[in-house]
């Protein structure tokens, strides 16, 4: 930080050299940020937001790359065993584009205090080691509804088992998004921004409405029996109970979350 003519090269030669707007103007023109108040909390905020903003913008690489990560495994272990894919392409991409409106919401989430506390910094190890631990996790319950389409109730069609696959992975993919947004525990340690929840919470329930619609025809997808409903709302929930044990050890293991 300087005003005037001899912090010119401090201000060059620095990260981040910052002046005032009454400095001399070598000093101004040295410097990268101008204050035009004279309140050190201006740069205060501003680390804050800049360590929500990275915050967020982690929180949504690591779920998208351990999401997709999960559901290819997902698909690639279904097509080997079942006589037809387990979802179309176009279904893939319907899917995704749903949960993915629900984690555009997310530079509008909350961060925990403790995040806050100190800088991060960007690591492709991190992001990683995530994908190979959340993702298996997330392709271990879609096993579960597979085998549970297949052997509990003898679902041999293959409209109906892609459709209930549909609307669990969307249900599944934005409850989860809670689980991976914090290092707490969600809903009572730490809560998400309303926008976030709201989010969540119509999207999913257009995930499970869009087999009844003409959309969901032209996809492929077929209105959902009452019976099926119960994997697309219980398997999540223990995904996320699940989860939540599994992040403790990854926090020990790796000494972070996001």
């Amino acid at each position: 930080m300087g005003d005037g003519i001899n912090d010119s090269p401090p201000l060059t030669n620095s990260d981040v050299g910052i002046s005032v707007d009454t400095a001399v103007d070598i000093a101004k023109e040295s410097a990268d940020i101008i204050l035009l108040e004279k309140d050190l909390h201006v740069l205060l905020d501003g680390v804050t937001e800049g360590r929500k903003t990275y915050g967020n913008l982690m929180k949504y690489i690591k779920m998208a790359t351990s999401f997709n990560f999960g559901e290819v495994v997902s698909v690639i272990i279904a097509s080997v065993f079942l006589p037809f894919l387990p979802e179309t392409p176009i279904q893939l991409l319907v899917e995704g584009l749903l949960y993915d409106f629900g984690q555009l919401t997310l530079p509008f989430d909350n961060v925990d205090p403790e995040y806050l506390e100190k800088p991060r910094q960007f690591s492709l190890k991190s992001i990683k080691n995530f994908m190979l631990f959340m993702g298996p996790l997330s392709s271990f319950f879609d096993i579960i509804v597979f085998l549970s389409l297949w052997f509990i109730f003898h679902l041999r069609e293959a409209a109906l088992f892609q459709t209930v696959w549909f609307s669990y992975s969307i249900v599944s993919n934005l409850l989860g998004m809670h689980i991976i947004r914090t290092a707490h525990i969600p809903f009572v340690q730490s809560n998400a921004h309303k926008v976030v929840y709201f989010s969540s919470i119509l999207l999913s329930i257009v995930g499970v409405l869009v087999p009844y619609t003409w959309l969901g025809e032209m996809i492929g997808l077929v209105p959902i029996p009452f019976e099926y409903l119960s994997i697309i709302v219980i398997v999540p929930i223990l995904y996320c109970i699940v989860a939540i044990f599994a992040k403790k050890i990854y926090i020990k293991k790796y000494g972070e979350w996001i």
